[in-house]
């Protein structure tokens, strides 16, 4: 369990930096990470074929999803400010606040996305099925090295 705790507790990846660079609005700059929010909203618009008729229903979602992307985003940024000077505790509750944000996030998104495909025809709930479904590729880790 720590171990994997301790696995978490790391810089903050590109999408990280990403969000918390939109919770650092820039002057006359779109922050970085409000346009990433919107390229993944307009993204998801486009693969779930969303009709005029789902558009009040979607803009729920993608309300939820902009208010979990300012909050992680606020977060993270907070979190590479002070990270240099953390403790490990320290490392791990910025890690836990992030995590909790990322859950009340899902949390709101959840409802709103329930109503959205509960009214879905059933090919679109296949497609959106298929969206959801997908997990992004990683590299896998290297064997581990042969002991002689």
């Amino acid at each position: 369990l720590i171990a994997g705790a301790l696995a978490f507790a790391r810089t903050p990846n590109a999408a990280e930096r990403h969000m918390a660079q939109a919770a650092q609005p820039q002057p006359g700059a779109k922050p970085a990470a409000k346009s990433y929010v919107e390229t993944r909203i307009k993204s998801l618009h486009d693969q779930l074929k969303i009709t005029a008729a789902e558009e009040p229903k979607w803009n729920a979602v993608a309300d939820a999803m902009r208010d979990n992307a300012q909050a992680v985003g606020t977060l993270v940024s907070a979190r590479a400010k002070k990270e240099k000077g953390m403790s490990a505790v320290d490392n791990l509750k910025s890690y836990e606040a992030i995590a909790q944000a990322h859950l009340d996030g899902i949390q709101k998104l959840l409802p709103a996305f329930e109503a959205l495909y509960a009214d879905m025809p059933a090919a679109q709930k296949k497609i959106a099925d298929t969206v959801f479904n997908r997990r992004p590729q990683r590299p896998a880790h290297a064997p581990p090295k042969k002991a002689g």
